[in-house]
């Protein structure tokens, strides 16, 4: 039977996974040593045998049979040594054995096992005995008996090893199908018969993670699988491979692989689920516990609540990542959910489901405990979390519900509309925890048991040998040992439990012990009007009893106020309403106390007023008395009872005094327990005292540290400005070595783009003053300085580059000025940067000296730019209002000077020049008016002119469609400005008297030209029946009116104060005349001559003007009404200037005039 039995345990052992091929001869071997019954033999044997065969088996076994010391077995080949009954999780030679190191061995045949005979006979019959429930066995018994019980052992449990290594090979593989729900189960009935991961954890090492995304993807839905429904100490076993299970994840996650996120994900979930549970041991991995338990975990101290909840917080996001990117990698249709390879993805997610709904009522719970603290503002960062999270939480449920894989394996229930509102603590009722229901999946199991192998049964002899009956007590025996270790279990959880209630009762206690002190101390104040109402109670029993009765009032009274002061401390103790409340109240209790003190007062000065009183009708009662006392001295029945009575009375003092030294003692006892009290106070001051001297000493540190780190910022800030200002000396200076490079000779440049580069320049000037000020401001951010600062040298030295190439094509006058101005530019630049550099000099650095220079580099690029470049043709509409607006100005400037000159000579001057003057600026005033007539006709013409001929273009089309004319007008009215800013100079020289009255004639004359060559542009587009041309017309006559008035009023001004000398020829003589006469004609002909040189200059002048204004000589003709082969006027009259013509001509960009 014994010999049966080792074959089919040999035979079981043999279908373990991880077999080697090497096992067959060993197999035969032990078939040979069953034959001969040689049981010591047939135990070293197996136990070598094993180690070959299945180690996670011999891990299992040797613990089962023997735990205690009892033998060293080495194998010798492989090389390692296991101590397979002394240590059996631990390899160890035999020479270091602790436990083994005996004479007591024996050498086996094979060679290589070396066992105890003492231990391995005497402990093997007593585990036996144990476990059948006979007495204890010698070591005299059968070796046959050890044999037999040993094989029974072995083929016992290694059945159960057997199947849940069957079902962890079947269950994780790298077949992309869901894992069985028989298979984990077994796995995890294997985890409670062991008590622990070992077994799975010694064959799942040997699983090769790394070379399969789908194996990997099965162990961890194993392993979430064991951790939920697993032993408790599944947990401390799988933290021990924590680092492997990190390193698995992180290597997957790196790769693109359809399962590698998952898994890289799913492996960060597992880690944080066991970092979680070992923090928070009181949380089983299910997550299943009561409100209370979870109130218990919590505990009461706010801030562990805080924590909690933001690691449930943590906790929950790797859940919902998992479950969005399994979800977001699938489609959500029937078909993909049906299928085996999308349900290998989608059943991890029944776990995630198991774990959301536990989590989510966590978070719940936490936060309205959180809001019943905490303001509502400090947890507005949990309220955000909780809401995406409470979002995300609810689209995972109703995508998983609509699909068809859930709906036959798990309900899932629904979460509400919107959020709980932690605002309000009564929205805590209306949460409802969410119950997640599993369906009953027998029928499928059934279905899936079909393709599981059979498995072998145990022959058995029909007549069992005497031995075989033993099993019976023993399986009631264990039966037994089974349901104490049961009661035991639930009496350990019920001592758990009423430690964890004696522990809360103990912070109640304390927490009433501290009330209680407060209490105490408080009713200190009262001891001393109690003791003062003591002493007063001492006259009379009546008035002590008053004061008593008042007393227990009082103390009653107070009582009651401290209880409510203990209730608003305790809900109201964050705020400083309650410092207040508390504050009134001891005010109340004051003026209370005042007021009893001198009801008190006012009643004992009654009852002493009662006291005299009595004390009076006393000595007339004893007056009464001893009056009848002689009537009473006969009767010695009335003097017994007198007696009777005194003794009566002085029992009753003494009853009164033994009662008032009671009361003593008890205030002399309270008085000690004050004291202690206010002892105990005093060391909680100092504590706290010194911890307020820790903390100041602290801040004063993180202070100085603080300090430390803005200087250092500061310096680095200076030398981060050092290094740019270093790097924009280096560009300026680099701009102007180009000046003297030979080859930058040939470097020319337009003076549109210097203009620019020049007008961007002063603009960065602006930037980096500002830029400056900001860095004196806040020295600790030099970045806007920076910035100006780079952009300065770059502008800069542009200009200053450009600048020299404008310069080779100018003239040389503009070249000499411009290249001395560039270089001007390029120290002042240095310079200014030079201040930069220092401390002491950065407060007064300032590029007002570069702005200088950079702007006259600007007036000359515009002197050197081409005459008519200025205006585009779609800018000719802009400019027209420009100049007439320029124009009005012009005329307003001049009246306003008028007016002045007009008072400064009123000041200045008296008699005929006084009246000369008025006269003369008068009429220019005049004139000016009429002008503004002119220009506001002008104005409104134009309008009319536009309005009616643009049709469905916009103005500046119809401007540049119409440029010729466009331009005339803008001629016409710069001349009319240029006419009026004259006549007021030419005016106020006059009346200075550094002038001459010509020029006041001739300004009158070219004012009277521009009016005209104005009315002539704008007559030209104008309607012939329009009323502004007529009423441009009239104040072009009321212009050339008011034009001769300041010239008849010059001329007789002029007339006026000249002083004519009367020609007297009376004292000359005939010679002297004719020679006279000779002189003066000679003169006049040197004055013809002189002044026909000077109109012939004139018309050059004329000529030269048109010239530059870019109109050829066959234009102006036309322009003046000549055809190109008529004959041009020889000399033109000294008054009337030539029409402009309407379109100038523009030369080429890159000449200069």
């Amino acid at each position: 039977m014994a010999l049966q039995q080792s074959q089919v345990g040999i035979q079981r052992m043999s279908v373990f996974p991880g077999e080697s091929q090497s096992a067959l001869p060993w197999r035969r071997n032990m078939d040979t040593l069953l034959r001969n019954k040689d049981d010591k033999h047939l135990l070293s044997v197996m136990f070598s045998q094993s180690v070959l065969v299945c180690r996670p088996l011999l891990l299992q076994l040797v613990p089962s049979i023997c735990p205690a010391p009892c033998a060293s077995l080495h194998v010798p080949d492989p090389p390692p040594q296991l101590c397979l009954l002394c240590a059996p999780r631990v390899f160890l030679p035999p020479e270091q054995s602790p436990h083994c190191a005996r004479p007591e061995r024996s050498a086996c045949v094979t060679g290589g096992a070396s066992v105890c005979r003492i231990h391995t006979k005497l402990l093997l019959h007593q585990r036996r005995a144990r476990v059948l429930g006979l007495q204890q066995v010698t070591a005299t018994d059968s070796s046959r008996d050890l044999g037999m019980f040993y094989q029974s052992c072995l083929i016992s449990v290694s059945q159960g090893v057997y199947m849940q290594l069957s079902s962890i090979s079947k269950a994780i593989n790298s077949t992309e199908t869901p894992v069985k729900e028989k298979h984990a189960r077994r796995i995890i009935l294997g985890t409670h018969r062991e008590k622990g991961a070992y077994t799975f954890w010694s064959y799942a090492l040997g699983f090769p993670l790394a070379s399969s995304s789908v194996l990997s993807w099965k162990f961890c839905h194993v392993l979430h699988k064991i951790l939920r429904d697993g032993h408790r100490n599944v947990l401390q076993d799988c933290m021990r491979h924590h680092g492997s299970l990190v390193e698995v994840g992180k290597m997957w996650a790196h790769l693109h692989d359809k399962y590698g996120q998952l898994v890289g994900l799913y492996t960060k979930l597992l880690c944080t689920k066991m970092q979680f549970h070992s923090k928070r041991d009181t949380i089983p991995p299910n997550l299943e516990i009561t409100d209370d338990q979870l109130e218990r975990a919590a505990g009461t101290d706010v801030n562990n609540v805080f924590q909690l909840t933001v690691e449930v917080f943590d906790y929950m996001d790797m859940e919902l990542r998992l479950a969005e990117t399994v979800i977001r990698q699938l489609n959500t249709s029937i078909a993909i959910s049906s299928l085996t390879s999308g349900q290998c993805r989608l059943s991890p997610l029944i776990q995630v489901i198991q774990d959301c709904s536990q989590l989510y009522h966590f978070t719940v719970k936490l936060l309205f405990k959180l809001h019943a603290c905490l303001p509502a503002d400090t947890l507005q960062g949990h309220r955000d979390r909780f809401h995406d999270q409470f979002h995300s939480l609810k689209v995972f449920f109703n995508k998983a519900r609509d699909m068809l894989y859930f709906k036959r394996l798990i309900q899932i229930p629904r979460l509400p509309d919107t959020p709980p509102n932690f605002l309000h603590a009564a929205s805590l009722a209306k949460h409802k925890k969410l119950v997640v229901v599993m369906t009953d999946q027998d029928d499928q199991e059934q279905q899936d048991d079909d393709d599981d192998e059979p498995e072998p049964l145990i022959e058995v002899e029909s007549n069992p040998a005497p031995l075989a009956q033993a099993p019976q007590p023993a399986q009631r025996y264990i039966t037994q040992l089974k349901s104490q270790i049961n009661s035991l279990e639930a009496e350990l959880e019920e001592q758990r439990a009423q430690k964890q209630r004696a522990l809360l009762e103990n912070e109640q206690l304390r927490m009433e012990l501290e009330a209680t002190r407060r209490r105490n101390a408080e009713h200190e104040s009262l001891q001393s009007t109690f003791l003062e109402a003591e002493k007063r109670s001492q006259a009379s029993e009546q008035r002590y009893n008053m004061l008593k009765d008042k007393h227990t009032e009082l103390v009653a009274s107070h009582a009651e106020l401290l209880r409510r002061s203990a209730d608003t401390v305790k809900m109201l103790s964050a705020t400083q309403q309650t410092q207040e409340e508390v504050e009134r109240t001891k005010q109340q209790l004051s003026f209370e106390m005042e007021r009893i003190r001198q009801e008190a007062d006012m009643r004992m000065e009654e009852q002493k007023f009662e006291m005299e009183k009595l004390r009076r009708e006393l000595e007339e009662k004893r007056a009464e008395m001893m009056r009848v006392k002689s009537s009473l001295q006969n009767t010695e029945q009335a003097s017994l009872q007198m007696n009777s009575s005194m003794t009566a009375l002085q029992a009753e003092k003494e009853r009164l005094m033994r009662s008032v030294s009671e009361k003593e003692a008890e205030l002399s006892s309270l008085r000690q327990s004050a004291q202690l009290q206010q002892s105990s106070l005093q060391q909680e001051k100092d504590r706290s005292t010194r911890e307020l001297g820790e903390l100041q000493s602290k801040l004063m540190q993180k202070t100085s540290q603080e300090e430390q780190l803005k200087q250092k910022m500061l310096e680095e800030q200076f030398a981060l400005l050092q290094g740019t200002v270093t790097e924009a000396e280096h560009i300026i200076q680099d701009a102007v070595a180009k000046l003297d490079d030979p080859l930058h000779i040939r470097c020319t440049s337009s003076p549109d783009y210097l203009v620019s580069r020049a007008e961007a320049a002063l603009s960065s000037i602006d930037g980096l003053k500002k830029g400056h000020a900001d860095y004196l401001k806040n020295m600790s951010d030099a970045g806007g300085l920076l910035r100006a600062l780079t952009q300065f040298s770059h502008l800069t030295a542009d200009t200053i580059v450009n600048g020299s190439a404008t310069a080779h094509m100018a003239p040389t006058d503009h070249a000499d000025r411009l290249t001395e101005n560039c270089r001007s530019c390029a120290t002042q630049s240095l310079q200014y940067l030079q201040d930069l550099k220092t401390k002491i000099s950065l407060q007064r650095a300032d590029p007002a000296s570069v702005r200088v220079i950079i702007q006259k580099i600007l007036h000359l690029g515009q002197e050197l730019r081409p005459k008519g470049m200025d205006v585009r043709q779609d800018e000719l509409g802009d400019l027209v209002d420009k100049e007439m607006a320029a124009t009005s100005a012009a005329i307003e400037e001049a009246v306003r000077r008028i007016d002045e000159m007009m008072n400064q000579a009123r000041k200045d001057t008296t008699g005929v020049k006084l009246e000369v003057n008025e006269r003369i600026l008068n009429s220019c005033t005049d004139l000016m008016k009429a002008i503004r007539m002119l220009v506001v006709a002008s104005t409104d013409l134009q309008k009319e002119i536009v309005e009616g001929g643009r049709g469905a273009a916009s103005i500046k089309e119809f401007y540049a469609r119409n440029s010729r004319w466009t331009e005339g007008l803008i001629s016409a009215a710069k001349a009319v400005g240029w006419g009026a800013t004259e006549l007021v100079d030419s005016a106020d020289k006059v009346v200075l008297h550094t002038g001459k009255y010509e020029e006041l004639i001739v300004c009158s004359h070219e004012i009277a030209a521009s009016t005209a060559q104005l009315v002539a542009a704008s007559k030209v587009k104008a309607d012939r029946s329009s009323k502004r041309l007529s009423t441009l017309q009239q104040a072009s006559r009321y212009v050339n009116e008011m034009a001769a008035n300041v010239v008849a009023s010059t001329r007789t001004g002029q007339e006026n104060l000249e002083d004519k000398e009367t020609m007297d020829f009376s004292g000359m003589s005939l010679i002297k005349l004719k020679k006279e006469e000779m002189e003066s004609q000679v003169k006049v002909l040197e004055l013809e001559s002189l002044l026909d040189n000077e109109r012939l200059r004139l018309g050059e002048l004329r000529k030269k003007h048109y010239e530059v204004a870019g109109v050829p000589m066959e234009q102006m003709a036309e322009g003046n009404g000549l055809a190109p082969g008529s004959p041009k006027p020889s000399k033109p009259s000294l008054m009337k200037k030539p029409t402009l013509a309407q379109k100038p001509y523009v030369p080429p960009k890159n000449m200069f005039k």
